[in-house]
């Protein structure tokens, strides 16, 4: 009886976690759609996989801690057209390097020594670059109309956001299934796009590995250590500070998910400080909008995996822009607590920029970032105990 009310207390199902649930869709449902078209592969072992993740980070953090396709990752297999041997490799060359990074302590040594101004210009970077994808390619996207339909969501959302009886991401989703309904589905039969599938489990080998790690990993495991583990260690305090989550715990089921979803036939996976604000700010409070998003990609795995290009069009890009446009500026919000200091806001700023505007942005605005900080004046008078 008591693991059952733990587990309630963890995982709550109601209205805000429903409206939670779509808070990272706008992120996560083209990636998945890109990397599957790109690179042919098996969207039954893609959504069921990706469901399965979901589940198992609801239940072991309690906290709106979602799975999300490695960005460098997607980005490089639609752009390349990666095999899907070498997407499988690469996700277990980054798992496994995650854990070795983990298990040896290096994760919680570079979270050390990466000051809290960095991870604010990371965010806000990052809170810039989903912004700006949600004006410039989703909202666009159904040219006159789409503009009316986004306008529209935006407008629901300023209304109720914050609103824990009447959450927004539940009105806009119901918007967008009528407006699918009536521009999209003209022609569509339902009933002949059920079928059930199951995944097809993989064995990477080494060449797979050695390629996956070269090209997918390389340019993924800075970002990740910056966003996926750090900000999202650090958005997980604001957010939940009694919770006390780690640096070690995230790098760690960041790893293990990583090294599970090859053999399943899954994309490669994170966690992140995003997801995390994007579930939030749509109401979710424990893991229960997560569980409940794992669901969905089952339900479309199981059943829908062969007509999943049509099914996904009840979800607008309007909608979604209109999603992901909020989980950028929930993001960008977060640099408040360092903006009455001009050095930090100046170092915080520099990092935003570099981190939305370089190749390895990510990677390049955290060092400079760490030692635009620790150079400062003050700080070195502090280090040689100079008064």
């Amino acid at each position: 009886m008591n693991i059952l009310n733990k587990l309630k207390k963890r995982i709550r199902f109601d209205r805000n976690e429903l409206s939670g649930a779509f808070g990272d869709i706008g992120t996560d449902l083209p990636l998945i759609i890109g990397m599957i078209l790109a690179s042919g592969l098996d969207t039954a072992s893609v959504l069921i996989t990706y469901g399965i993740m979901q589940l198992l980070t609801a239940l072991l953090y309690g906290i709106p801690m979602p799975v999300q396709p490695l960005k460098a990752v997607a980005m490089i297999v639609i752009t390349q057209k990666i095999a899907p041997e070498v997407i499988y490799g690469g996700g277990l060359a980054i798992g496994v390097f995650m854990l070795v990074l983990s298990l040896t302590g290096l994760v919680d040594l570079l979270a050390k020594y990466i000051p809290k101004v960095v991870i604010r210009g990371i965010q806000f970077g990052l809170g810039i670059q989903l912004s700006l994808i949600a004006l410039k390619e989703y909202v666009v996207a159904d040219s006159v109309s789409g503009y009316w339909l986004a306008g529209i969501a935006f407008v629901i959302t300023i209304i109720l956001i914050g609103n824990r009886k009447y959450p927004p991401a539940i009105f806009i989703i119901i918007l967008g299934v009528i407006y699918a309904l009536i521009f999209n589905f003209t022609d569509f039969n339902i009933a002949n796009a059920v079928s059930v599938s199951l995944p097809k489990l993989y064995m990477p080998n080494w060449t797979d590995i050695l390629t996956g790690f070269l090209i997918l990993a390389l340019p993924q495991i800075p970002l990740s250590l910056g966003n996926s583990i750090i900000a999202t260690k650090q958005m997980a305090t604001d957010y939940f500070p009694e919770k006390k989550i780690t640096i070690k715990k995230i790098s760690l089921t960041y790893s293990i998910i990583n090294i599970m979803n090859p053999f399943l036939g899954g994309v490669p996976t994170c966690h992140g400080s995003g997801g995390m604000a994007g579930h939030y700010a749509f109401g979710a409070r424990t893991g229960g909008s997560v569980f409940i998003y794992g669901i969905l990609f089952l339900i479309l795995g199981f059943f829908f995996s062969g007509s999943f290009e049509q099914i996904v069009k009840i979800f607008p890009l309007p909608i979604l822009g209109v999603i992901l446009l909020f989980e950028g500026l929930t993001l960008m919000i977060f640099i408040k607590d360092i903006i009455d200091s001009k050095k930090s806001f100046f170092i915080a700023l520099i990092v935003a920029l570099i981190a939305c505007g370089l190749p390895y942005g990510y990677l390049i605005g955290m060092v400079v970032g760490t030692v635009m900080y620790y150079i400062s004046d003050k700080n070195i008078k502090s280090y040689f105990k100079i008064k």
